[in-house]
């Protein structure tokens, strides 16, 4: 069974909207922690507008080194009601996501990786199909954008299952879903 794991870029007042504000603190640590998700990984799970950014970037940058080889060979599953016509190897999940990504999970293999997507990952919270969520927190005030979680979205508790902490000040916080709250 494979599980699913979300990475997402979060600032400290909690937008994972557009991280160009991320740049000032990549570094090479940043980029291993990366290939290492993405070698525990079999595909990606992306919703449309993460898709569109990454697969128009990152197949220019095929020369860059192993690890966009890795990126760009991988396979990618694609929830979107408007994609029609997939590139970069991916294919298109319009119907039912919940149970296509049930599907996904029951097969055998390393895990399911989701970059970026906040609307796919609240979705999955909210079914119960996020597996893990590590939060890949930068020392910014972003000041504006879209939050990780919209009002409404039903209580969860999550347990901290470990951290990882970079030179520049970012930190990883790995969480696993805990059951209800209270």
């Amino acid at each position: 069974m494979s599980k699913i794991v979300s990475v997402l870029f979060i600032s400290m007042d909690g937008v994972v909207e557009e991280p160009a504000w991320t740049g000032p603190y990549w570094n090479d640590d940043h980029g291993k922690f990366q290939a290492g998700q993405l070698s525990q990984s079999r595909a990606l799970l992306l919703g449309r507008v993460t898709y569109d950014g990454m697969s128009q970037a990152w197949p220019a940058m095929e020369k860059a080194g192993e690890d966009v080889g890795v990126m760009n060979s991988i396979p990618k599953y694609v929830a979107s009601t408007t994609l029609k016509e997939p590139t970069w190897n991916a294919t298109v999940i319009d119907g039912d996501v919940a149970e296509a990504v049930t599907k996904l999970k029951a097969e055998d293999g390393k895990d399911i990786l989701v970059y970026g997507s906040g609307d796919l990952v609240n979705y999955l919270i909210e079914h119960d199909l996020l597996d893990e969520l590590k939060l890949f927190l930068h020392p910014v005030v972003v000041g504006r954008g879209k939050r990780l979680f919209p009002d409404g979205l039903g209580a969860r508790a999550w347990r901290l299952a470990g951290t990882h902490t970079f030179d520049s000040g970012a930190i990883v916080l790995d969480y696993r879903p805990a059951g209800p709250v209270g």
